[in-house]
């Protein structure tokens, strides 16, 4: 392993040093909320999705879901973290209009998961690039606030509680990055794993996920700065615009001669800028106790080994088994870049396609027609049984590559697969020596006077001969034989 390399700003007084952290909020993949019945379906009707507990009614105790917490663990054996066999539900009070209760149920001293870590690379297509290991401080998992809604009335304020209750795991980095690139790739790499696992969908414009960006700053050698915590960024490229815009904005108060307040600040992407929301609160301001309605959670051997057993390969460890195959290192990290298109891959793998051909057919042919098509790969037009069809017609030479170009875009089109089309067309690629040589016996017949020129030493014309004998025989003519020929003929 190789360390990232050293990221650096430029002030009036010389160079500073970035520290950041992020506090991830990551929506637990569950049909129900933490603590009550009700669904979590995106995009229903406002308070349409509210039980009695989520609203605090009156005598209504919380009751924790498996299912939740399942997706908490196997979330935290994903990045090889300790898993606390013992953990506590803690209240985190405070008033706010989107909190019936008056405080949220959260795990602040004893959370579900411990330390792990993330490994990280910025350029995850190159094998020799820097690589480095974000350690992760914790993931507890709390329940979500409901949500404000200002737009809809020009003087009131509504309430919608749809998310009120739904479970979330806060996984909390230590200040290990050290750039926005090295933020932009751990929040990269942290969503992948979590759809790996299957923990949390990773959709940040929809609000599952969602990111505290804390920064500071600090002369190189000095002790770590005053933190600001903007809030609820939703994409990878503001949590790095995020980094690099506050970076900057402290360097500016320090080197004016002031000082750096510790508060929560919200992001403006219009404007490119954080702005002041809030002075920073401390745990002790939020008057955290233990939550006397909900019981310690006890995990026993039985349910930390069926969380075990039930994870899936994952990204890394897919990565290096597809690079074992011969794959490149750029196709290996394109492909386990995103969940479906590893488990797409892994189908192809499975009907016996050969690893290197079909990871360069997949990487360049597919992945340019989905993004002409605008789609993802989980709704291509064409399956990995028809890929592995018409991959298995290159191999056994029956198409040639450009053959197979027409092929795959007669199957976008028609959802047929390759042999019927092969058949029903006469795209079959030729090796019939006699008709090819008749074909390039006329081409150099018509154009005698390249010939001359090819044998005076303008190599750069053997293309040219190439080309016009594919073109006369439809594209049909297998390349091999035509190369063969070809240069017995200008011999």
């Amino acid at each position: 392993m190789t360390e990232a390399s050293t990221y650096t700003l430029r002030g009036e007084t010389g160079d500073w040093e970035v520290v950041v952290g992020l506090e991830v909020h990551a929506q637990v993949t569950s049909n129900a909320k933490l603590f009550s019945g009700a669904a979590t379906a995106f995009g229903a009707e406002p308070n349409t999705q509210v039980s009695l507990v989520d609203a605090a009614m009156p005598g209504m105790l919380p009751v924790p879901n498996r299912e939740c917490i399942r997706q908490a663990v196997r979330t935290g054996m994903a990045i090889e973290a300790q898993i606390n066999k013992w953990s506590r539900f803690d209240r985190k009070n405070y008033f706010y209009a989107d909190l019936p209760q008056g405080y949220q149920i959260s795990q602040l001293y004893h959370p579900i998961v411990g330390e792990g870590a993330i490994m990280i690379s910025l350029d995850d297509k190159n094998p020799d690039a820097a690589t480095k290991r974000i350690g992760v401080e914790r993931i507890h998992v709390e329940q979500d606030a409901g949500k404000l809604m200002h737009d809809q009335h020009p003087t009131r304020s509504y309430v919608d509680l749809n998310r009120s209750g739904v479970a979330l795991m806060e996984i909390v980095s230590k200040p290990d990055m050290a750039s926005p690139a090295e933020a932009g790739a751990y929040l990269s790499k942290l969503r992948s794993i979590l759809r790996y696992v299957g923990s949390c969908d990773g959709n940040m414009d929809q609000g599952s996920m969602r990111a505290d960006v804390n920064v500071s700053v600090r002369k190189p050698g000095d002790p770590l700065g005053t933190r600001t915590e903007t809030k609820n960024v939703n994409s990878v490229r503001f949590v790095m615009a995020v980094v690099e815009q506050e970076a900057k904005r402290q360097i500016a108060v320090l080197e004016a001669g002031g000082r750096i307040v510790q508060e929560t600040r919200l992001y403006d992407p219009d404007r490119g800028e954080t702005r002041s929301m809030r002075s920073k609160e401390d745990a002790h301001d939020y008057r955290y106790f233990p939550d006397p309605d909900l019981l310690p959670l006890v995990l026993d051997d039985a349910f930390l080994e069926e969380c075990r057993a039930s994870l899936p390969e994952m990204p890394d460890t897919k990565r290096a088994r597809y690079e074992a195959l011969g794959i490149t290192p750029y196709n290996a990290a394109v492909l386990t870049a995103d969940v479906d298109a590893a488990r797409w891959f892994d189908a192809l793998l499975e009907t016996g396609a050969k690893p290197v051909a079909a990871a360069n057919w997949v990487t360049s042919e597919l992945f340019g027609a989905l993004n002409r098509l605008n789609k993802d790969i989980a709704a291509s037009p064409v399956t990995p049984a028809q890929a592995g069809e018409l991959l298995g017609l290159v191999a056994d030479g029956t198409l040639s590559g450009s053959l197979a170009k027409q092929v795959f875009e007669i199957m976008l089109e028609t959802g047929q697969g390759a042999p019927a089309i092969v058949e029903e067309r006469g795209l079959k690629q030729t090796s019939d020596t006699g008709a090819i040589e008749a074909v390039i016996a006329k081409v150099l017949t018509d154009n005698a006077d390249k010939v001359a020129q090819y044998k005076g030493g303008k190599e750069a014309l053997y293309g040219f001969f190439v080309g016009q004998t594919m073109k006369a025989m439809g594209g049909k003519a297998n390349p091999g034989v035509v190369n063969d020929l070809l240069k017995k003929a200008l011999a």
